[in-house]
């Protein structure tokens, strides 16, 4: 029996997600069940547990999805040895965010709406509460570089500008679902007011 190939073992992946992508958009996560995503699938229940044994594994294979947009971005940003500015950084995660995991090329979804499910899971399945661990610290993780490798105040922890930096990005992505005309110009300008000096000067 000839071996499957790699290439075909990613597109077999790529369609069970995109599958469950639909079904989790449409219709959430309690009322999806892995009998669902086998039907839309289109493949046997052999193949698809071949690749995701729960559906908690799905969830985390999203979550990964989305993520890879944003790891590429701090791949860019950082490479070389780069000290880009916070504000730079935070200002691409964003754009990010609304070009490329809202408008995700390869399922055709919004995986913010996704994501936000995802969070909310996190707070009921200790399973899906230790994926999202890992992918939000992560993320975290990237964005404390940033604050490392700039010139920052000194006694300041870079660990905690890094989780501020990721709040305002998950503030990002709650707005712009639940409000409408939240864009990304006008967000990072409140920012930059915000972290203005106090005498409303910039530097």
């Amino acid at each position: 029996m000839p071996r499957v190939s790699e290439q075909h073992r990613a597109t077999r992946r790529a369609e069970i997600i995109t599958a469950a992508v639909r079904l989790f958009a449409t219709n959430g996560f309690h009322a999806t069940t892995m009998a669902d995503i086998i039907g839309a699938a289109g493949l046997s229940a052999g193949a698809v547990y071949r690749y995701f044994s729960s559906k908690e594994e799905l969830i985390a294979a999203v979550a990964e999805e989305a993520l890879a947009a944003a790891d590429e971005t701090f791949r860019d940003l950082l490479a070389d040895g780069a000290a880009p500015p916070p504000g730079r950084a935070l200002a691409a995660i964003l754009a990010a965010i609304n070009d490329r995991i809202a408008d995700h090329p390869a399922t055709g979804f919004d995986l913010t709406r996704i994501g936000v499910q995802v969070w909310a899971e996190a707070l009921r399945s200790p399973a899906v509460a230790v994926r999202v661990d890992e992918v939000y610290r992560r993320l975290r993780g990237n964005f404390a570089e940033v604050a490392r490798r700039w010139t920052l105040p000194a006694g300041t922890d870079p660990e905690q500008v890094g989780a501020a930096m990721l709040g305002l990005a998950q503030g990002f992505v709650v707005q712009r679902l639940l409000l409408a005309g939240t864009d990304t110009t006008g967000y990072l300008a409140g920012v930059t007011a915000l972290l203005a000096p106090e005498d409303g000067r910039h530097e």
